[in-house]
């Protein structure tokens, strides 16, 4: 028998195996996601909500982010950490100088900049010292945005339900996460840049909100690095065993997570209220933060003898961690794998006797069914999905449309890694912030009195230490704030973009 036709054999039995593996999982997190029920909300006054946005070069973004959280919680205390921004983020910050609910936490050279693991455990420090001694850390939930957020006003009521924080079990809560963009069409954008956006909003509400579903169910929901809510006797607890929250792995947020669900505790997904963040826009910078997150996924498996040995871990959650930490290592195999079937197959078909033509009539007008089976199939079904739960106002060849390049998306992740995997073999683990689209070129630090009014100089602070600083925010011209409607969650601009306006079916 020619050697080429068990190669053929065994390559295809591999890709087929994984095939079928990774269309089981679509499967299941589909099933689930679509019977998922919206859960009732609860008294959030029965808490005390503290919203930490790490600030690294944030100039551009944090002013409306701040302004937005300060109009819709006016009770809520915002804690930002200034991580030695070079680009006038601390003069921003010095104009929120008078409203106590700001409070700045000042990190400088050389304890800066390790990351955002460290400025949120800057955060706790400073948010532990700066509690009552009587507080109840059951009660204190910590938050955490990303600079460029828009919270979803109602997010606490949501949060103080039963199903979440209204239950002593759940410790920790993620929520849905949306890109900002998709709310905003008038926004000047080329055409790739819009459909770049518009896959990031569909990735994050259709197929890693189904993935949370299924987490649900088998309680190993993992917390994302933005719209994450946590209890701080939690966070006490984690810092108790291991010095401090969160750690030095790249991917901080699911590390969080698992040291939670280590601890005993328990987490959910709340897809009743979100967060709006901004999508990237180009490819390079995509693939860089998505290498951060397959990086971080990577050096998370440090922990997966811990969660197998664990009796706080159910069995089923065991099995759904050790499938998320397996999965950039069984793309790392599957890369060569199917490009091994492709190239085997390429030289079996210029080889068959009869040609192209031979080969198609013998059977192989049988495999573009496959590979939209088993290849296109399980991404393009999520833009349906995305339309049907999400964006009703697509169209159904539109809602094909994404789904179809949601598979094209795919290939991005594929790349970053492998990314993530050469950074690994050379030792490298910095953490680099993504760029944002509004980020200059060029940055340069303005001077304080060149934009706003200096503050009082406080004491010196000694080289690398971090300073606790009490700031507030002057009058400023707010822009108009559209109210929400009550009967689900909207982001909604103004009323002519209504209809193109991020929704949530009921």
């Amino acid at each position: 028998m020619p050697t080429e036709i068990p190669s053929l054999a065994v390559l295809n039995t591999v890709a087929f195996l994984l095939c079928v593996y990774f269309c089981a999982y679509v499967l299941s997190i589909l099933v689930l996601h679509l019977r998922a029920r919206r859960a009732p909300g609860g008294d959030y006054t029965r808490f005390d909500w503290h919203i930490v946005v790490p600030c690294r070069n944030e100039a551009t973004v944090i002013a409306g982010t701040l302004r937005r959280l300060l109009h819709d919680m006016p009770d809520v205390t915002v804690w930002c950490v200034d991580d030695a921004s070079e680009d006038g983020t601390a003069a921003v910050l010095r104009s929120f100088a008078t409203d106590p609910r700001v409070r700045v936490v000042t990190r400088r050279p050389p304890d800066a900049a390790q990351g955002k693991g460290a400025a949120l455990n800057a955060a706790w420090r400073a948010i532990e010292a700066g509690l009552p001694k009587d507080a109840d850390p059951e009660r204190v939930v910590i938050g955490v945005l990303d600079a460029d957020s828009y919270l979803d006003p109602r997010c606490r009521a949501a949060l103080a339900g039963p199903r979440y924080f209204g239950s002593p079990a759940v410790a920790a809560v993620q929520i849905e996460v949306r890109m900002i963009q998709c709310a905003r069409p008038g926004l000047p954008l080329g055409r790739w840049a819009r459909l770049l956006v518009r896959l990031q909003d569909m990735e994050f509400r259709a197929p890693i909100a189904a993935m949370q579903s299924l987490r649900r169910h088998t309680r190993s929901v993992a917390m994302g690095g933005n719209g994450q809510f946590t209890r701080l006797s939690l966070l006490n607890q984690v810092a108790a065993e291991h010095g401090t929250p969160w750690h030095g792995a790249l991917l901080e947020d699911f590390e969080l997570g698992l040291h939670i669900l280590l601890q005993g505790g328990g987490t959910e997904y709340c897809a009743e209220s979100w967060v709006a963040q901004e999508a990237l826009t180009r490819v390079r910078p995509l693939i860089r933060q998505r290498a951060r997150w397959a990086q971080g996924s990577m050096q998370c498996g440090r922990y997966l003898t811990s969660v197998l040995h664990s009796r706080r871990i159910s069995n089923s959650a065991t099995l759904e961690i050790a499938h998320f930490l397996a999965a950039p290592w069984c793309q790392l195999v599957g890369t060569p794998v199917y490009l091994g079937c492709l190239g085997v197959l390429g030289w079996y078909v210029s080889h068959t006797v009869g040609g192209v033509g031979a080969w198609w009539s013998a059977g192989g007008w049988g495999l573009p069914p496959l590979v939209v089976l088993f290849g296109v199939g399980p991404f393009a079904v999520w833009g349906l999905v995305y339309r049907s739960r999400c964006e009703p106002h697509l169209s159904v060849p539109a809602a094909l449309g994404l789904g179809i390049g949601h598979w094209l998306y795919s290939y991005v992740q594929s790349v970053a890694v492998w990314v993530a995997f050469g950074r690994l073999l050379v030792s490298r683990s910095e953490w680099q912030k993504t760029a944002r689209a509004t980020d200059p070129t060029h940055r340069t630090a303005p001077r304080d009195r060149d934009t706003f009014d200096p503050l009082p100089p406080g004491p010196p602070t000694a080289p690398g230490a971090t300073a606790l600083v009490i700031r507030a925010s002057v009058p400023v011209t707010q822009p108009p704030i559209q109210t929400t409607p009550t009967n689900r969650p909207h982001l909604t601009i103004s009323d002519s973009d209504r209809k193109r306006a991020l929704t949530c079916a009921r």
